[in-house]
């Protein structure tokens, strides 16, 4: 019997995905919009803070290599998006307080 893995699972992996600009993880910032599991294929729907953002390739890389190693993931799709748009009201309370920001 296969392990099933939970959203809960996949979204405590994600908080591994590190901002390499902020020092923040991409749950806590806002950027990770949904995650999709059918019968151990995982969608994970994501951001990033600009369009011009460089890192794109490297944190599709990271969701799959964290996200992939749970038991039970037989299959990792990433899909980058960008509406709708992100902005900093999307962060958590510790990651707003982390940043100096106050809304």
């Amino acid at each position: 019997m296969s392990a099933t893995v939970t959203t809960e699972e996949v979204f405590q992996e994600l908080h591994n995905v590190i901002d390499p600009e902020l020092g923040l993880d991409f749950v806590e910032l806002g950027l990770i919009y949904d995650v999709e599991i059918n019968q151990g294929e995982v969608k994970v729907i994501y951001t990033l803070t600009t369009m011009g953002c460089p890192i794109g390739p490297q944190i599709e890389d990271e969701i799959k290599d964290f996200v992939g190693a749970l038991a039970g993931v037989t299959q990792v799709e990433v899909e980058m998006v960008y509406s709708p748009p992100w902005t900093p009201e999307m962060m958590s309370e510790d990651a707003k307080f982390a940043l100096g920001f106050a809304f």
